[in-house]
């Protein structure tokens, strides 16, 4: 078992997760069940799959919960880009800091 809050892409994909849920805030009430859940739920799978692979036994689980969460980060840019295209945020940037 790996402790994955050593791990640097955990760190860069919860700091993600709080960024998104930062900036999903402003989206329009509508939305809460709508792009705004979708958003944060894709998101927040990003780190919780790359904890629960640390969590199982042998690199080939962590690969494949590495291969979740990676399509987990597909799902959360095909959001973003759809915020941004509907105008929900008047910036949208979402910045990770080192």
């Amino acid at each position: 078992m790996k402790n994955f809050k050593e791990l640097k892409v955990w760190v860069k994909a919860h700091q993600l997760t709080l960024a998104v849920y930062r900036a999903t805030s402003t989206f329009p009430a509508a939305e809460l069940y709508g792009l705004t859940s979708q958003a944060r739920r894709s998101c927040a799978s990003i780190p919780a799959n790359i904890a629960e692979g640390c969590g199982r036994n042998g690199d080939a689980e962590l690969c494949r919960f590495l291969q979740i969460a990676m399509g987990s980060a597909s799902e959360l840019e095909y959001h973003l880009l759809l915020a941004r295209d509907l105008n929900f945020h008047p910036s949208f940037r979402i910045r990770i800091s080192d």
